[in-house]
C-alpha cells in the first residue's frame, strides 16, 4: 500500500466527520412563557408576526424582522380592518332587515285583527268627498246671491176703458167696467255663470181694494248676462163698480195699483245646488182720461220687495 500524505489523512478525516459538530450547549434552556391573545391581536395573528421564537433576546441567534416582514404585518393589517368592518356592516344590515320584517309582520298582524278597518277607511274618504262637495256647493251658493236679477216695469198702454151700466151675479144693479190693458216688463239676468228660469204670480191691477183686472205671465228663461222684454196682458170685463167709479169718461182720474211678483231660480249645479229669488214690485200711478190709449211710463212709478 502507498502511504498517506498528510492532505489526503486530512480529507478523509473531514469527510468522517460530517455532518460537523455543533458548539456544546448548556445543560439549562431558556424557559419561554405563551400567552393566549387579546382580540386586538387577533389581526395582528393572522398571518404570522413574521419574527420566529429564536429572535428572542435571550437566544443567541437573535435578529430583527425584515423590511419585507413589515410590509406583509401592514398589508395584512389593512386586510383584517376591512374584513372586519364589512362583517360589522353585514351583521347590521341584517338586524335591521329583521326589524323591518318584523314590523311589517306586526302591522299586517294588526291589521288582520280588525275586520271593519276598510269600512271604515271607506266610511271616511265618502265623509270628506261629501264635506267637500258641501263646501264647493255652498260657496257657490253664496256667490250667486250677489247675482240677483234686474226687472224693470217700463210701462202700460191701456187699449179699452169702457163703463156701462149692469147688474151683478146677485141681480143687483150697478156700473160695470171692462178694461184691457198691456203691461211692458224688461227682465235682466247679471250673472256670469247660470241661467234663471221665471215664473210669475198673476199681475193684479187694483183701484183702492177693488180688483179691476189681472193677468197671467208665461214662463221664461234668461242666460246668463242677457235680458229679455215681456209684455202681458191684464184685462177685467163686466167687474162691478158699486159706484166707486164715475161713468163720466171724459172727467175720469183714477188712482191704480199694479202688483207683480216673479219668482227667478236658478240652477248652479243641476238641481243638487240651486238658488232661490223672490221680487215684489207694486207700482201707483192715476190713469187720467186724457191718457187713455196712450203709453204711460212706469219706470219711476214702482217700488221693489226682495
Amino acid at each position: 500500500m502507498h502511504a498517506k500524505t498528510d492532505s489526503e489523512a486530512t480529507s478523509i478525516d473531514a469527510a468522517l466527520s460530517w455532518p460537523p459538530r455543533s458548539p456544546p450547549r448548556s445543560a439549562t434552556r431558556p424557559l419561554y412563557y405563551v400567552q393566549s391573545p387579546s382580540n386586538h391581536d387577533v389581526e395582528k395573528m393572522s398571518f404570522g408576526s413574521g419574527c420566529s421564537p429564536m429572535g428572542s433576546p435571550s437566544h443567541p441567534h437573535y435578529y430583527h424582522c425584515s423590511p419585507i416582514h413589515h410590509s406583509r404585518e401592514s398589508s395584512t393589517s389593512r386586510f383584517s380592518d376591512r374584513a372586519l368592518l364589512s362583517y360589522q356592516s353585514i351583521r347590521e344590515g341584517s338586524g335591521r332587515r329583521r326589524y323591518i320584517n318584523s314590523a311589517i309582520d306586526e302591522e299586517t298582524d294588526d291589521g288582520d285583527d280588525d275586520p271593519f278597518r276598510n269600512v271604515r277607511l271607506y266610511g271616511c274618504l265618502l265623509l270628506s268627498l261629501f264635506l267637500l262637495f258641501s263646501i264647493f256647493s255652498l260657496i257657490l251658493w253664496g256667490a250667486s246671491k250677489s247675482y240677483p236679477p234686474k226687472v224693470v216695469v217700463k210701462g202700460m198702454l191701456v187699449r179699452n176703458f169702457n163703463v156701462q151700466a149692469g147688474n151683478d151675479l146677485s141681480g143687483v144693479p150697478t156700473d160695470m167696467l171692462s178694461l184691457n190693458s198691456t203691461v211692458r216688463i224688461f227682465y235682466r239676468n247679471p250673472s256670469t255663470f247660470f241661467a234663471v228660469h221665471v215664473t210669475a204670480l198673476p199681475l193684479l191691477l187694483r183701484y183702492s181694494n177693488l180688483l179691476l183686472s189681472s193677468g197671467e205671465m208665461e214662463k221664461f228663461t234668461v242666460g246668463r248676462k242677457s235680458g229679455r222684454n215681456i209684455a202681458t196682458v191684464v184685462h177685467g170685463h163686466q167687474i162691478p163698480l158699486y159706484g166707486s167709479v164715475s161713468p163720466h169718461l171724459d172727467k175720469l182720474s183714477l188712482p191704480l195699483n199694479l202688483t207683480l211678483v216673479l219668482r227667478s231660480r236658478a240652477y248652479i249645479l243641476g238641481r243638487l245646488v240651486t238658488s232661490n229669488f223672490h221680487t215684489r214690485i207694486i207700482c201707483s200711478f192715476t190713469l187720467n182720461a186724457n191718457r187713455l190709449t196712450k203709453p204711460m211710463s212706469l219706470i219711476h212709478s214702482c217700488t221693489h220687495h226682495h
